[in-house]
C-alpha cells in the first residue's frame, strides 16, 4: 500500500492487494514451491474524507477512472484546490466510517 496524497481533509492510499510480499526474490519459483496466483490483479484506491470520518474504496472501473485522473495529474500538476475538489466528488460516495484497528 502506498499513500499518494495526505492533507488536513483527505488521504488517498493505493492498495495493492496482490502485490508480491516485500523481501521475496523476483526469480521464478520452482514448481514444488509455486503458490496459486490470482488470475486478475486486484488493486484499488482508498479515499478517506477526514472531515466526516468516512472512507470509500474504489476498485474495478472506478479505480480505472481514478487511475486515469492520476495520470492526467502527472502530465499537468494540479493545484491543491483542484485535487481536493476532485477528491470531494469521490468522497460523496463514502458510506463507511473509518475504523482504526
Amino acid at each position: 500500500m502506498h499513500t499518494l496524497y495526505d492533507s488536513d481533509t483527505f488521504s488517498v492510499t493505493h492498495m495493492l492487494a496482490n502485490a508480491p510480499e516485500a523481501g521475496t526474490a523476483s526469480a521464478a519459483p520452482s514448481p514444488s514451491d509455486a503458490k496459486p496466483v490470482p488470475m486478475m490483479a486486484r488493486h484499488g484506491f482508498e479515499i478517506i474524507d477526514k472531515r466526516v470520518g468516512k472512507e470509500v474504496y474504489l476498485d474495478g472501473s472506478w479505480a480505472e477512472l481514478f487511475q486515469q485522473q492520476i495520470a492526467a495529474w502527472q502530465v499537468r500538476t494540479p493545484t491543491q484546490e483542484e485535487v481536493e475538489d476532485t477528491l470531494e466528488g469521490y468522497a460523496e460516495l463514502a458510506q463507511n466510517p473509518v475504523l482504526v484497528h
